[in-house]
């Protein structure tokens, strides 16, 4: 989860695009947290609280619910952060349903999952769980899991051709390079055209600065990119210590309350 905040703050200033350059600063004066890092910490509450209460007797309707409620509670409180217009009308209505998107939200905000469980099917089910909440489409649906499965297998020390081979089988064609993605690249926030890139991203990274580098550089949606490449880089890589002191100083207050209840809780 980590992972995906810390990347989401450093590609925060690159938000709209245009960025084709691996050379630039990790945090600047305008580096802050976006929509990604709030709806990735309503997860995590989300998760906390459901396992607080329930154990291992957790039912996906419970977690949907705690999901749901976690969402519209932080997000409202974070109302300066820009939401896509599709999930700020589900944010405010009186009645919310799902609506059917595409979009990279379910996948940018599902990381936490990944930490909850230790076996890929119960992480698998629960991604799709806090996805249909507020995504219901099948394609925002798969890369949710997709990205909670590679999170996952990451955090099981799974080598970086186990991972690719996984994300193949759920569909994903990784074979063009980051060099020849770049140079037609452009912003873009639906699952189709950013989730790939971000695994390309994380399988072409070093370590995990250079995962998020290489996010950035690609010149789209910089932070949802390196939100989810970030996530998958946090459990083979780690994040050193400075990058962490760094995001956390730029979180707001509650945003740190939520992060160092995950860190006991982890623990």
């Amino acid at each position: 989860m980590l992972g995906a905040i810390v990347g989401d703050i450093i590609g925060s200033p690159y938000h709209e695009g245009g960025m084709k350059s691996e050379d630039f600063p990790l945090f600047t004066k305008e580096s802050e947290p976006t929509d990604d890092t709030v709806l990735t910490l309503a997860v995590a509450d989300a998760l906390m609280s459901s396992l607080r209460e329930r154990g291992d007797k957790i039912t996906g309707a419970f977690f949907a619910e705690n999901v749901k409620a976690s969402l519209r509670t932080l997000c409202r409180r974070y109302k300066h952060v820009h939401y896509g217009k599709s999930f700020y009308a589900w944010l405010t209505a009186r009645h919310p349903h799902p609506f059917s998107s595409h979009g990279n939200n379910p996948a940018v905000r599902v990381s936490p999952v990944s930490w909850a469980f230790d076996d890929l099917e119960s992480v698998e089910w629960f991604a799709e769980v806090s996805t249909v909440v507020t995504h219901d489409n099948n394609e925002a649906v798969r890369a949710a899991q997709s990205v909670a499965g590679a999170v996952f297998l990451a955090r099981m020390k799974h080598s970086k051709d186990d991972i690719r081979g996984y994300l193949s089988g759920k569909g994903y064609e990784l074979s063009r390079t980051l060099d020849e993605i770049r140079p037609e690249y452009a912003y873009s926030s639906s699952s189709p055209a950013s989730v790939p890139e971000a695994f390309t991203a994380f399988l072409e990274g070093e370590n995990f600065e250079d995962v998020i580098r290489k996010a950035v550089s690609l010149g789209g949606e910089a932070d949802s990119l390196a939100a989810m490449s970030g996530a998958i880089a946090e459990p083979l890589f780690g994040i050193s210590t400075l990058a962490q002191v760094e995001a956390f100083e730029k979180l707001k207050h509650h945003m740190k309350i939520i992060v160092q209840k995950w860190e006991q809780w982890r623990d």
